[in-house]
């Protein structure tokens, strides 16, 4: 049986939002998954999930910014 984590709805803004480039992106999705983490302590598979994640996207941005130089 699996928890669902539920996100705050996002209200649409008037302008677009703008866009990102791959590394910024995962730059905040890192920051994100830090907040979440931090949220799921008390749920052991979720915050396990959420930090096997983190670790993923941070060597996926160190492995990016290295070849980026």
């Amino acid at each position: 049986m699996s928890n669902v984590i539920p996100f705050p709805v996002r209200v649409p803004h008037a302008d677009p939002e703008p866009e990102i480039d791959l590394m910024t992106a995962v730059d905040v999705a890192i920051r994100d998954l830090r907040d979440l983490a931090q949220r799921l302590r008390g749920d052991s598979v979720g915050q396990e999930q959420a930090e096997e994640c983190l670790e993923m996207l941070a060597r996926a941005l160190a492995n990016a910014q290295a070849v980026a130089g």
